[in-house]
């Protein structure tokens, strides 16, 4: 089943008064499941691919359907019902919510949701688990090394069990060790629950993993591989 598909994707925007062609008609499509990565140098156009695809940002030309969806047809309340409920994201800064504790920080989207107390609870107990931080769930996000941090937030994504999970530049702050151990974790859920992960990323580690590598120069498609 095809979860993204860009059409001709076009993305402007000024930057200080110059205009810059960050995408240049890009078409691409991902199957349910997939463990990908949108790879290239700094500036290539592929943060800008996945802020589209995560309903973030809005097309210059083009069109991108998200489970079908045309998100051009879509009002900004069904594009934020649609980034809530199905579409989980993992940032390089982490972006956790510096009060909140560990579980406070992960169970927010589910708040968000309006899920009931109860299956909120089960849930975050169970991602806690998956990402190996049981027993910290009371801790703040400062008490805690940069890997903890980027598994709350790895766990933060998959807690409303999303068909997508888009990973913008995930190691970018990590040494190699733990990039690799966060990268592993990914491996295991989307081989486990068959959620489809999505990486940008310049990180030669990450693009070893992804079982398909999309290489992305001056806002076009330069090259792609698939691995057997």
């Amino acid at each position: 089943m095809t979860v993204i598909k860009a059409e001709n994707v076009v993305k402007d925007y000024s930057l200080n008064g110059i205009e810059v062609h960050a995408l240049r008609g890009v078409s691409l499509e991902f199957q349910g499941g997939e463990f990908a990565a949108v790879a290239g140098p700094s500036g290539s156009g592929k943060s800008t691919f996945l802020h589209l695809a995560g309903c973030l940002d809005t097309l210059t030309g083009g069109a991108m359907y998200i489970g079908g969806q045309d998100m051009a047809a879509l009002s900004r309340k069904q594009l934020a019902l649609l980034r809530r409920s199905s579409i989980g994201f993992i940032f390089q800064a982490y972006n956790l919510i510096p009060v909140l504790s560990v579980t406070e920080n992960i169970s927010f989207p589910l708040t968000l949701l309006g899920i009931d107390k109860k299956e909120i609870k089960e849930r975050t107990e169970k991602v806690l688990l998956e990402v190996g931080l049981e027993g910290m769930g009371n801790r703040k996000p400062k008490e805690m090394s940069g890997g903890q941090q980027q598994r709350v937030a790895i766990a933060r994504a998959l807690v409303k069990r999303p068909s997508i999970i888009l990973a913008d530049e995930p190691t970018a702050n990590l040494d190699s060790k733990t990039g690799r151990e966060i990268l592993e974790i990914m491996l295991r859920l989307n081989q486990i629950e068959g959620t489809t992960f999505i990486f940008s990323t310049h990180d030669n580690m990450v693009m070893d993993f992804a079982r398909r590598v999309i290489l992305i120069r001056d806002g076009q498609i330069e090259k792609e591989q698939v691995k057997s």
